[in-house]
């Protein structure tokens, strides 16, 4: 960090701050003319991304990472529903954040939040829980500048699922940036952003505990 602010001093006092600044303000320009046109040729059926300027489409899962997001998105909307706490978004649901625009596997919204969105919304603000599910493709994005991204947006809770290794890092927002707080492929998980909310760190993965503990939650 202390590296980053240096550069940063060095470029404010620079005597080409000026030309540095006409030259971004040319790249971004330039980037919000891209991330428009990729608004009209996306389709519902595409699960793409807009990351720093680049289209980015997504091939299909194996069936260990579907699973898992499957098995996750039964419990947390089981719960979530119950309670009335709020919006849990699945794949398609697009967030768009200041540069980027991203489709998490699992994402959720505060009840205050959610109740704010209409029906035919199609671009949402950064969700307060982000899950990814990490594939040979994606994993450096989900831990380099989507981790940096939501953080940086104020995304308070941000777990990764590793479906191979079948581990789970949960990561909490303080100050500015992650800091892991669990990493489990056993044991109990539970979410500090989901009031209540706490699974069997097994049942993401393994068909019968996912079974029971779907059962205790909708009990």
């Amino acid at each position: 960090m202390l590296e980053v602010k240096d550069q940063f001093n060095q470029l404010v006092t620079s005597p080409r701050l000026p030309l540095y600044l006409q030259q971004l303000q040319q790249m971004v320009a330039e980037e919000q003319r891209k991330r428009q046109n990729f608004y009209q040729l996306v389709q519902e059926d595409d699960k793409a991304e807009f990351i720093n300027g680049e289209i980015i489409y997504h091939s299909p899962v194996k069936l260990r990472h579907s699973r898992a997001g499957i098995f996750l998105l039964t419990l947390m909307q089981a719960y979530v529903g119950k309670h009335r706490l709020g919006l849990v978004g699945y794949e398609k649901l697009l967030v768009s954040l200041s540069r980027n625009d991203y489709e998490p596997d699992l994402c959720f919204f505060r009840q205050e939040r959610a109740e704010q969105f209409l029906p035919d919304q199609m671009q949402f603000p950064a969700p307060d829980l982000v899950v990814e599910i990490l594939s040979e493709s994606t994993e450096q994005r989900d831990r380099g500048i989507k981790m940096e991204d939501y953080a940086a947006h104020g995304v308070g809770e941000y777990w990764l699922i590793d479906p191979e290794k079948e581990i789970v890092e949960q990561y909490l927002l303080e100050g500015d940036a992650y800091m892991l707080h669990l990493k489990l492929n056993s044991g109990t998980l539970q979410s500090a952003v989901i009031d209540g909310f706490a699974i069997p760190v097994r049942a993401i993965f393994d068909d019968e505990i996912h079974r029971q503990a779907l059962a205790e939650l909708i009990d």
